[in-house]
């Protein structure tokens, strides 16, 4: 029996080291780049306030978004819209590797008016599709931002990535917005006003005026998530942004309503994948001229490199200076 147990967690400790999780901010794209290998981390439903393009490199997991279940696997792409619910949970004893890009709403509007020539933000229309077009682009493209080069035709497949989704999948972004009950958007609005403070189920039930099972039961039917959830998602949301800028994450904890640090953070482990200093560190290095080191590596125990250091898969190996 005691064989058995440290075996297993032997088998534990192995696959925790196979575990990579790569994040880059490109500073050219201006938006954020991001690998994650080996991993089995479920994700619970919440929401960004920023579009994701991702695709599936390898595994099997179940999707849930938009009121809808996807088996997604090898060659799967995802589109996520500001706003979109969306959880994911492995659907076998394997492991999952996916890339995706993390697109602001300025951004995407800046982009989308280069390819349309309309100063109108897309939105699209399925969450998961199959196309060896948009593969092809995206691996590309993300290889390009990953390893920090091809700046001129990491641009050119960017606009020409965007192009083809906003022709054969996008829509006007307002059609992507679900109908909601008025009672439903105050709850939302109380919370987004409020969300630094100490929240009450009893508040958020008078400025909508419903009763606390009609708001839960309407709230998780018409949002996708709970209130607790969304309130929870607000936060983390507003708490990456406090972290891009260099605010520290006890600070940032604080500045966005929670109740403490352990809080905080085991909430933006589970949406984000990553710690909240972790995140912090991918925009906190300055390079030449002020702009943001290209690639940060995390593996395991957070390793971090600049692009003048070269990788081996087991250790970080510099050949720099």
């Amino acid at each position: 029996m005691a064989c058995d147990k440290i075996q297993k967690l032997n088998s534990e400790v192995i696959r925790m080291k196979k575990e990579i999780r790569t994040v880059v901010y490109d500073d050219e794209l201006r938006m954020e780049a991001y690998r994650f290998e080996g991993i089995v981390q479920p994700f619970p439903s919440h929401f960004h306030e920023h579009y994701v393009i991702g695709f599936v490199e390898n595994g099997e997991r179940v999707l849930s978004c938009r009121d809808r279940e996807y088996a997604i696997e090898e060659g799967s792409i995802v589109l996520f819209n500001p706003g979109d619910s969306h959880a994911c949970v492995q659907s076998d004893e394997g492991t999952f590797d996916y890339r995706g890009f993390n697109i602001s709403k300025e951004i995407m509007l800046d982009l989308a008016e280069e390819v349309t020539g309309k100063q109108e933000l897309p939105g699209f229309s399925k969450s998961v599709v199959c196309d060896e077009e948009i593969a092809c682009h995206l691996r590309s493209l993300h290889e390009m931002a990953i390893k920090g080069t091809g700046e001129f035709k990491k641009e050119e497949s960017l606009l020409f990535l965007l192009s083809y989704l906003i022709q054969n999948y996008g829509k006007p972004f307002e059609s992507c917005i679900p109908e909601c009950r008025q009672e439903i958007e105050k709850a939302c609005e109380y919370m987004t006003v409020h969300f630094t403070e100490h929240i009450y189920l009893d508040q958020i039930c008078r400025h909508a005026g419903l009763s606390k099972s009609t708001l839960l039961r309407a709230f998780t039917k018409e949002k996708g998530v709970t209130p607790y959830r969304y309130l929870e998602t607000i936060r983390i949301n507003a708490a990456k942004k406090l972290l891009s800028e260099g605010v520290q994450p006890v600070e940032a904890a604080i500045r966005t309503g929670f109740s403490d640090q352990s809080h905080f953070t085991n909430y933006f482990n589970q949406f984000i994948g990553l710690a909240p200093g972790t995140y912090r560190e991918i925009f906190s290095e300055k390079g030449k001229g002020g702009q943001i080191e290209k690639s940060k590596i995390f593996q395991s125990q957070i390793c971090v490199y600049s692009p003048n250091l070269q990788t081996e898969e087991r250790g970080m190996v510099s050949n720099g200076a």
